[in-house]
C-alpha cells in the first residue's frame, strides 16, 4: 500500500505523492493521471477518488470539484 499527501508537482503538471516503499526508502509516486483511482482521507473515513482535469487546465476530483487536493492523505494499492 502506498500511503502519502498529494501536492501539485509543477514540472511535470500533475499531482503527485511520496510513500515509503518495502525497504523503507522515501519513493516518488511519479504522479497521478486522469482517471487513476486512489483513496482519499476524510473525516477519518478513506474515498475512492479519481482525479480529471476540466477546461481550464485545472485539476479537480470527480464528483467533489471544490474539494482542495493539495495536502489531501491519499493511498493506492
Amino acid at each position: 500500500m502506498k500511503l502519502g499527501t498529494l501536492f501539485y508537482d509543477s514540472e511535470s503538471g500533475r499531482y503527485n505523492f511520496f510513500y515509503v516503499g518495502g525497504d523503507g526508502d522515501r519513493c516518488d509516486y511519479g504522479g497521478i493521471h486522469c482517471g487513476e483511482v486512489f483513496e482519499f482521507k476524510l473525516n477519518d473515513v478513506w474515498i475512492p477518488a479519481r482525479v480529471e482535469m476540466g477546461d481550464d487546465r485545472k485539476w479537480y476530483l470527480v464528483g467533489l470539484p471544490g474539494l482542495k487536493l493539495d495536502g489531501l492523505e491519499v493511498r493506492m494499492e
